[in-house]
């Protein structure tokens, strides 16, 4: 159960950093691919939820 605690936190962390690049990002094309990649990660940290 503590393992599955520590994979919510990372994809959480994971969810953050990218959500602070996409602030970052002028390029189109780069924030989509962040875009995508932080929706992904929100689908796992749902389905690690469930």
């Amino acid at each position: 159960m503590d393992d599955d605690g520590e994979e919510q936190q990372e994809l959480e962390d994971q969810i953050m950093r990218y959500r602070m690049m996409e602030r970052d990002v002028t390029d189109p094309l780069a924030l989509g691919l962040l875009h995508d990649i932080v929706a992904e990660l929100e689908a796992a940290l749902q389905a690690s939820n469930e």
